[in-house]
């Protein structure tokens, strides 16, 4: 990034007796992943743009708790995320804004049994947000006409329904969409989900990034999209084991609106 990003921290705002408008949850990914951590640069580099009033926990963030309940160890996720609402309350944080739908879907539908009670958007929620009031502009841009093909992330699409916002900003970038054969509700999982991203999977004929990436194939496209940071780690590998990443990107919604701006 050429200009420094201003990423405030939540205690910067307490210390100056202001409330931001989001809590941008960044997740474990777009913070130790070096892949991930570009999506959170370009999302922030967004904000900035758009003069969003944000903040984030800084080192104050934990993970979420979502692998750990996924892997059912039901103990460490509730840790986790009671250490993580009590911050978050603490702070009377109200609106979070997460690129992470893992984060997404565990603090929108878990975290309020456990006193966590928040409205929660990912970020192509928000970013269509944006567009719609006008805070962001979007022009056809150097992405006119390629082609791409968006990949639903699971706790994004089927486990939370939004399938819209990812497409309305493809539309607004002037691209050239094609779906894959499985879209939206009947999308193939990257195969990272459920904590599978940790381990090795089962024995069988293919892996599922593997037999996904042949979907994205199959639509030819110039860039594989997609709003998850797992998701991109597995479409990525899937597109190498095919021996393709010198012509096509695997880029998060977030990285097509930052090569714009």
């Amino acid at each position: 990034m050429s200009e420094a990003l201003k990423v405030p921290t939540m205690a910067d705002c307490m210390a100056e007796e202001r409330q931001p408008e989001i809590l941008f949850w960044v997740g474990s990914a777009g913070s130790y992943d070096d892949r991930a951590k570009k999506i959170t640069k370009a999302f922030v580099k967004i904000l900035n743009k758009a003069n969003v009033d944000f903040a984030v926990l800084g080192t104050e963030e934990s993970c979420t708790g979502d692998a750990a309940k996924r892997a059912g160890n039901e103990f460490l996720f509730q840790m986790q995320a009671v250490t993580n609402i009590e911050i978050l309350n603490a702070y009377e944080v109200k609106r979070i804004v997460t690129a992470c739908p893992h984060s997404y879907n565990t603090i929108k539908n878990e975290y309020p049994s456990l006193g966590g009670n928040y409205e929660v958007l990912h970020h192509t929620q928000f970013l269509k947000e944006l567009i719609d009031s006008n805070r962001l502009t979007i022009t056809d841009s150097e992405l006119n006409k390629k082609v791409v093909t968006f990949h639903d992330p699971c706790y994004l699409g089927r486990a939370n329904e939004e399938f819209e916002s990812p497409r309305f900003i493809l539309s607004k970038l002037g691209v050239n969409l094609k779906e894959m054969k499985r879209n939206k509700r009947t999308a193939l999982c990257c195969g990272a989900g459920g904590a599978q991203m940790f381990k090795e999977p089962e024995k069988g004929d293919k892996d599922v990034n593997v037999l996904r990436t042949e979907d994205a194939l199959e639509t030819k496209p110039n860039i594989i999209a997609t709003g998850c940071p797992y998701c991109n780690t597995m479409m990525t590998d899937g597109i190498k084991f095919k021996g393709k990443e010198d012509v096509i990107e695997v880029l998060d919604i977030a990285e097509l609106i930052a090569k714009d701006l």
